[in-house]
């Protein structure tokens, strides 16, 4: 069973998600973003591995496994309310935590990844599960978070490739916009959605966006979201 996912992002006026880079300076605001995901319904979230990595305070994990593990899920908190997950195909990042705000981390790996970073994760208390040999599959990657942790709605905050990768595999049902007045105004910078490799021609497999509600909030920011029809 799929997981209902909305994606809930925050943008520029010209499309772009490093707030960092906006002008006006200090236009974006992390509270409105968080209010707004708790007006979603809160609960599991999933970003990529660069996301990801901003939240880790390890360097790195020893070379060395301690020992030999199965490539099955291990879950030391099985029973909570939400979940920060994180893909993290190749098993980058060394955690030294094991919650983001109180939500337990998830990992979702390819069972490629070494024995010394398994052991890494559980001596940081950060669960994991595996979804694909070597590369992380979508389909598998949703089935797995319904299967193994119960998750039947997740709100998808990657980056401009998580989140196309996920809207190219027909998987986001509503997408939640949070519209900043500011403008990034050069090259470089990821959009919401983005599709290294994909042809122009390729087109989408949505038939409608279909506006569900519109808000404005404090200072201008306008918040927009759109019911995703498959094609």
């Amino acid at each position: 069973m799929k997981p209902h996912i909305i994606c809930h992002m925050a943008s520029s006026i010209d499309g772009r998600i490093l707030p960092e880079r906006w002008t006006p300076s200090g236009a974006h605001s992390h509270d409105i973003y968080e209010d707004l995901h708790d007006r979603l319904g809160g609960g599991s979230w999933l970003v990529g591995r660069v996301t990801g990595q901003e939240f880790a305070k390890r360097d790195a994990y020893p070379d060395q496994p301690e020992a030999s593990f199965l490539r099955t899920a291990w879950l030391p908190n099985h029973a909570a309310e939400a979940y920060g997950i994180v893909l993290d195909a190749h098993g980058k990042i060394a955690w030294g935590r094991s919650d983001v705000s109180g939500d337990p981390i998830v990992v979702v790996l390819t069972k490629a990844v070494s024995d010394a970073h398994l052991a890494g994760l559980r001596e940081d208390g950060v669960g994991y599960v595996f979804a694909g040999e070597t590369d992380l599959d979508p389909h598998e990657v949703v089935e797995i978070l319904n299967t193994e942790l119960g998750i039947d709605r997740l709100l998808l905050e990657g980056g401009g490739h998580l989140n196309g990768g996920f809207l190219r595999a027909g998987l986001i049902d509503e997408i939640s916009l949070m519209l900043v007045p500011a403008i990034d105004g050069a090259s470089g910078a990821p959009a919401v959605f983005e599709g290294s490799g994909t042809a122009a021609s390729e087109r989408l497999p949505i038939d409608t966006l279909a506006l569900m509600s519109h808000d404005v909030m404090d200072g201008g920011t306008v918040w927009l979201r759109y019911r995703v029809t498959p094609a």
